[in-house]
């Protein structure tokens, strides 16, 4: 079949399940093909291939609301909705993005990028529906994984209250990006065992209606025994007991079972739970072997061998100095202890978790949880490291508030794919870090230049006693500066002149200080002497530097890869103000008021404005000398 003349699903209501499979096999070669190129979540999408053609075929997108948790199995769906013609531009500036999005098709009826949000919202579909009185099936697909967010949990329960027209797919591969872990993923793995309770259930609910009523005495005896037989055929009957009807397990690659299963559930009433069973990586060897999430999302890779090309001799990366950097005091220090929610390889913790098993937690896709577990760790003298994203952080923002900065405990907040991510888009950009941790008295906000500075970051990070501290870094690698043996604390809140000038200054940290520099050297030969400053402690700031600078009533460039609303040119703006000095001219580079989409970071920042040849107009333009040649 030719994927790309696919317009929507309608053609799958009249395909047998012999074409099914063969188009199963095509959609699997052409996503390994695709993604080899363009990169993308290879593994996740290669495990719901029959899941998805049997949604598809079983219900009627978009009447049917069929929602994607975390979004970044979707690519099938997107295929069966008439996007595979635009698989060259995955993930791309301007392109196809590797999530669900409304404004690509209507089949899209809920936009995620974060996990464990699908039920909730499915949730409110179910009550609009109720209460507008309209027919349809509402069918969430959530991971394993996904399923041990707070938040999932949290609408399993009002769920199964309210008894809502709901059927919920859950797509257990037992991984998310890494193994997954907790008490519920060994639930699971008991029900994977179990067998078909569903069946059993209802013969035995056959045989009790045939017995003769013989008072109540004999009725209440057989309503125990069809309840035991929850406990009897299933070990730990999780979703029942909380309202569920609970079908499976069933072969999330066998097209009877599931037809069969999908065709049961839309004739029950109430909520249903389809516990289906997937193989993460089908149809491709290096990712069905894959066993601690290295295919999950990849870049470019070999099809014949499945090698990953990678860049030669690149500088190390940001999350592998980090962790190496805290493995290495780790070592001396019994006190430090590592945590992730869910994310050991992107915050490359598995050497960690290889030399100090028991000192590493990863908490499973729980950032709430994680970030509090990090402050109960802190009041007990120890030395907590939490490794998670930027845009994970944004999760667990109450507990970074009420748990760690109220209580002022001594928590490494280690703030990991800080800046534009750029394929993964707005719900992965980490651009509001700044802006909702600045506010929050007790915290501490710092970035380095280069891996070197953020060695030396590290150990300042956890040799500090004095309350929570947290440390930006990029995506990606470093940018191969020579790296000193020895690792030494730097004073908070200081900053470093990297250049100095007379007539303007740019005060900058991270990722844009190359940039500032650039911009220097332009404007250098446009007759501007420039200051460019590392402003490498975004809180507290440099107070006595940024006094100096104020006092010579030069024009202040601030530039930041974050948003700029709450940011540190915000913070710069309300000290000269807080301190008298109304008339300095102070403007601001940063991320506007938008989202981010996806696509190459450096078009994205070009895009933005966020340039060393903007950078160069603005200091000339709030320049005295400008104003004086007028």
């Amino acid at each position: 079949m030719d994927l790309l003349s696919i317009k929507d699903p309608s053609f799958l209501k009249n395909m047998n399940i012999e074409q099914l499979k063969d188009l199963s096999e095509e959609i699997r070669h052409f996503l390994i093909e695709k993604i080899s190129k363009t990169g993308g979540h290879i593994g996740p999408n290669l495990g719901v291939v029959e899941l998805t053609l049997a949604l598809h075929k079983c219900f009627d997108s978009p009447n049917d609301k069929i929602l994607w948790d975390v979004g970044h199995q979707s690519y099938v769906h997107k295929i069966l909705t008439g996007r595979a013609d635009q698989f060259d531009t995955l993930r791309q500036y301007k392109g196809l993005s590797g999530f669900p999005k409304m404004a690509e098709s209507e089949h899209d009826v809920w936009e995620t990028g974060h996990s464990s949000t699908s039920l909730s919202a499915a949730m409110g579909m179910a009550i609009a529906r109720d209460i507008k009185g309209e027919k349809s099936f509402i069918v969430p697909v959530i991971g394993d994984g996904a399923l041990t967010g707070g938040m999932a949990l949290e609408a399993l329960n009002h769920i199964g209250h309210e008894q809502k027209d709901l059927i919920v797919v859950l797509n257990d591969n037992e991984m998310s990006i890494a193994p997954n872990v907790g008490a519920l993923h060994n639930v699971l793995g008991r029900l994977r065992t179990a067998g078909k309770y569903r069946w059993a259930k209802d013969e035995l609910e056959n045989l009790l209606k045939k017995i003769p009523a013989v008072g109540g005495k004999l009725a209440a005896t057989a309503e125990r025994i069809k309840d035991s037989l929850k406990y009897l055929v299933v070990s730990g009957i999780f979703f029942e007991e909380l309202g569920f009807t609970y079908l499976g397990p069933v072969d999330g690659h066998n097209f009877e079972a599931l037809f069969e299963n999908f065709q049961y559930a839309k004739k029950t009433k109430g909520p249903v739970l389809l516990h289906v069973i997937t193989k993460k990586g089908k149809g491709y060897k290096p990712a069905e072997n894959d066993t601690i999430g290295t295919w999950h999302g990849t870049g470019q890779y070999k099809i014949e061998t499945g090698d990953l090309i990678k860049p030669v001799n690149a500088p190390p990366a940001w999350s592998k100095l980090v962790s190496d950097t805290v493995l290495k005091l780790a070592k001396k220090d019994k006190r430090i202890v590592a945590i992730t929610p869910a994310m050991p390889v992107g915050s490359k913790l598995e050497k960690f978790a290889e030399q100090l098993p028991d000192r590493m937690y990863d908490v499973g896709i729980a950032e709430q949880h994680a970030a509090t577990v990090a402050a109960g760790l802190a009041t007990q003298k120890m030395k907590p490291f939490l490794a998670i994203y930027s845009t994970f952080l944004q999760r667990a923002y109450d507990q970074v508030v009420h748990d760690i900065c109220r209580q002022n405990l001594n928590v490494f907040i280690g703030i990991d794919r800080a800046g534009l991510v750029g394929a993964d888009g707005e719900t992965h950009q980490g651009v509001f870090d700044i802006a909702f941790l600045r506010h929050i008295p007790n915290m501490v906000i710092m970035m380095p230049k280069d891996e070197n500075e953020g060695q030396h970051m590290v150990n300042t990070a956890i040799k500090y006693d004095n309350g929570p501290i947290a440390m930006r870094y990029p995506r990606g690698n470093g940018v191969g500066v020579p790296m000193d043996e020895d690792l030494r604390q730097i004073p908070i809140g200081t900053w470093e002149i990297l250049r100095e000038g007379t007539e303007a200054a740019i005060l900058t940290f991270g990722t844009s200080i190359p940039m500032a520099m650039e911009a220097a050297d332009h404007l250098l030969k446009k007759g501007y002497s420039v200051k460019v400053v590392n402003a490498r402690f975004i809180k507290p700031l440099d107070e006595k530097m940024l006094r100096s600078i104020l006092d010579q009533n030069i024009p202040i460039l601030t530039i930041e890869e974050a948003v700029l609303q709450g940011g540190f040119g915000s913070s710069v703006i309300e000290f000269a103000h807080d301190n008298g000095y109304y008339h300095n001219v102070i403007d601001r580079m940063g991320i506007p008021d938008q989202f981010i989409e996806h696509g190459n970071v450096d078009k994205l920042l070009e895009e933005i404005g966020f340039t060393a040849e903007n950078a160069v107009k603005k200091i000339i333009s709030i320049s005295p000398k400008k104003q004086k040649r007028a």
